[in-house]
């Protein structure tokens, strides 16, 4: 048995804190991640400061800045760090606007989990890599320095973008993905303040540190997660292929954000985004295949070059090949639904 403190935050300030001033302190909130890394061993804090009861629970509109447009007067939507994938998933702004996280919520983890799992819980959640969770075996992510097992061990959930000699695994979130093709922005507090970043920098690629997950510093605590307004002709929706029909991490998941100018045969992109999960140690943005496809008509030959040039950098073993083909069939899927039934965009 190992001790360790548990503590109610009062505030956000005390517990920002108390974690920074304390090495192997951790905060907590649902703790459906963190509660079974503790239990397997993986993780090992000495304290755990509970935020679960501070007041970031609330999902509210906010005016966006001058130029803003699409949603009610161009609001963007704040998302508190407190509030529940199911509240998330099931909220009506969420489910008008935003199909595509209502959707990749609704996709993640069995509904008890998604009654207890947070939005700051889900960004920050960890690999799901056998060899991370098994502490008997290497794993740089868990232990620096000791090697990666899923190089030469079992690989079909391993990285095909991204990857390092340090580190092969996936991010495991659904959300996530989504929140990368909305382009939201996640709001943290830190010793010195408040910082805004970017989703696409919040979270890391492996490189020669695969242990670090995020760019966030020791002792800051995500208190929000912004969504910016879109444009009201916008669709947008999350396929995952998985093992099994529902309670499966993702083999490859698609989110897509469309926006088209017309309609038919000559309609032509005039914005797209388009995030995949289950392919690399973060949610992927295909910013080479977005480029391509802007601006041009969204033909199969349009999307077959535009996959090309962002699958051109993939690498595969054996194990994990069969990712190649079917992100590539599952993204064609979407862009082409959502072209023709955009009622595939609610939720």
């Amino acid at each position: 048995m190992k001790a360790l403190v548990h503590e109610l935050a009062r505030d956000a300030e005390s517990a920002v804190a108390t974690v920074s001033a304390d090495p192997d302190a951790r905060f907590i909130a649902g703790g459906s991640n963190l509660v079974d890394h503790l239990k397997l061993g993986v993780a090992t804090p000495t304290r755990l400061v509970d935020v679960s009861r501070l007041p970031l629970d609330d999902i509210t509109d906010v005016p966006a800045e001058a130029g803003g447009s699409g949603g009610p007067a161009g609001s963007r939507l704040r998302i508190g760090a407190n509030v529940r994938n199911s509240d998330l998933a099931a909220h009506p702004v969420v489910r008008q606007r935003y199909a595509v996280l209502s959707r990749a919520l609704l996709s993640g983890a069995s509904g008890q989990i998604r009654n207890q799992a947070t939005t700051a819980g889900n960004l920050l959640q960890r690999t799901r890599c056998v060899y991370f969770q098994d502490v008997t075996t290497p794993c740089n992510k868990r232990e620096p320095g000791t090697g990666c097992s899923a190089l030469e061990g079992y690989g079909r959930y391993n990285a095909i973008l991204g990857q390092s000699p340090e580190c092969v695994t996936v991010h495991p979130s659904d959300m996530a993905v989504a929140m990368a093709a909305l382009d939201a922005t996640v709001v943290v507090l830190g010793p010195d303040g408040e910082r805004r970043i970017p989703f696409a920098d919040f979270h890391r690629l492996p490189g020669d540190e695969p242990q670090r997950d995020t760019t966030l510093a020791h002792g800051e605590l995500v208190t929000a997660v912004e969504l910016p307004p879109l444009p009201v002709t916008t669709v947008s929706t999350y396929y995952k292929a998985r093992d099994r029909a529902s309670y499966a991490f993702a083999l490859v998941s698609v989110a897509v954000v469309l926006d088209l100018d017309g309609q038919g045969a000559d309609a032509r992109v005039r914005d797209v985004r388009i995030a995949w999960g289950g392919v690399a140690h973060k949610p992927w943005r295909a910013t080479r295949a977005e480029d391509a496809l802007r601006g041009g008509p969204l033909t199969p030959e349009a999307i077959r070059s535009a996959l090309d040039a962002e699958l051109a950098a993939a690498s595969t073993t054996d194990d994990a090949a069969y990712k190649v083909p079917l992100v590539r069939r599952a993204t064609t899927m979407v862009l082409q639904r959502l072209a023709t039934n955009p009622t595939e965009a609610s939720a």
